[in-house]
């Protein structure tokens, strides 16, 4: 089969499969990869994924990871919300859960298509085929950009004029010498709701994040207590973050399509912190089972949602506090002191303190008792989500 031949061939199978977008680039198609993630690393914008410093060569180049590469082909799939995520956030008791978590897990989704298309593509070629989906060592967004699908916006996340940002990328790398497809340029503009919408300045310029500061990176990648000067700006997003996405204008033409390619589950959009609270190691894994989430761990989670019970505001939420001063973790007994510094009056806090801070056994904890109680009558504007930053969106 001629190339432009088996090109048409597979579009017309991505689209089949679900696949919205497919386009192909050469592996050397981005030359300024390995300056563009060593200054990057250098600033020490990872944060603690140690894993992006080990696999920087071969992230830098494709041919390090495949030498026989001889094209990519990038592939998107639209997983665009049916309803604005930023109203989420706007509910402080119910926990806010990032888009493209409330399903099932996207790795598996896109690799077993991926992986169906790949064969098609072997079978026809007869060349050989390798697929990637975000958990190799791949600079898909770069690589998508080259291909045409889209372009990094100011945010650092993949936008497309006919799709929006709402986009999960997959790779197929062959041997094969398919056509190539026009690099996409830059569409932003002087915009810049993307870097206004952070609610924790993740964004020192544009086009770069520091993950130490993005709220996906610290609810999902961190594992040890949140930064406190963060905590206010996560509110009740207790996995992930939506905001620099939901309010891109290129959204405009964007659609709803994560019910039937993700099987979207309605009780994750709303679910209450109470109860998210309570969750043992058992209960966590069964209500999440399948989803991106099982995979942060019950500790880690928790962890958060006591970060969204402290930025509450309600009063309600104490006693649920309380009872995790006693959790096993000390992660998460070190985010309940600081929910009930949040949230009690200062002197009931400090008696708190005081009967509770020389029997805990974690220092981490400790030093959360110690710290200058916030009490919950200093809860600013700005924390609840009605400030400057908030007014922006």
């Amino acid at each position: 089969m001629r190339p432009e031949r088996l090109k048409q061939h597979l579009t017309e199978r991505a689209r089949a499969l679900g696949f919205d977008a497919l386009a192909v680039t050469r592996p050397e198609a981005v030359p300024d990869l390995g300056p563009r993630l060593a200054a990057w690393l250098e600033a020490g914008h990872q944060g603690t994924m140690g894993w992006m410093e080990t696999t920087a060569e071969r992230r830098a180049d494709p041919r390090t990871l495949w030498p026989e590469v001889r094209s990519i082909v990038m592939l998107g799939m639209n997983y665009g919300p049916d309803e604005d995520p930023l109203e989420a956030i706007r509910r402080r008791t119910k926990a806010a859960i990032s888009v493209y978590a409330q399903g099932r897990d996207y790795h598996d989704v896109i690799k077993g298509r991926l992986k169906e298309l790949a064969g098609v593509l072997a079978s026809q070629a007869g060349d050989d085929v390798k697929v990637f989906v975000d958990t190799a060592p791949v600079m898909e967004k770069p690589l998508a950009q080259a291909a045409g699908i889209g372009w990094q916006g100011k945010h650092t996340v993949l936008v497309s004029r006919a799709l929006g940002n709402w986009l999960f990328l997959g790779a197929i790398f062959t041997t094969a010498e398919l056509p190539v497809d026009a690099p996409e340029g830059d569409h932003c503009g002087s915009c810049r709701r993307c870097l206004d919408a952070c609610p924790t300045n993740a964004f020192p310029a544009p086009y770069v994040l520091d993950s130490r500061r993005c709220i996906s990176y610290l609810t999902i990648e961190h594992a040890g207590p949140i930064p406190e000067d963060l905590r206010t700006g996560i509110g009740n997003r207790v996995y992930g973050c939506d905001d620099c996405l939901a309010v891109c204008p290129w959204n405009k033409f964007a659609h709803a399509a994560r019910e039937q390619k993700l099987a979207a589950r309605r009780d994750l959009a709303s679910l209450p912190l109470a109860d998210l609270a309570r969750l043992d190691d058992a209960a966590f894994r069964a209500l999440f089972a399948g989803t991106p989430i099982k995979r942060t761990g019950r500790d880690r989670f928790v962890r958060n949602v006591l970060v969204a019970i402290g930025n509450s505001g309600e009063p309600a939420l104490v006693e649920v506090a309380r009872e995790r001063l006693d959790d096993a973790s000390p992660l998460v007994r070190g985010m309940a002191v600081w929910a009930l510094a949040r949230l009690l009056p200062p002197e009931a806090f400090e008696t708190l303190r005081t009967a509770r801070v020389d029997a805990e056994s974690d220092a981490h904890v400790r030093a959360e008792w110690r710290s200058r109680p916030i009490g919950a009558g200093t809860i600013r504007e700005a924390d609840q989500g009605r400030g400057p930053a908030a007014r922006r969106v």
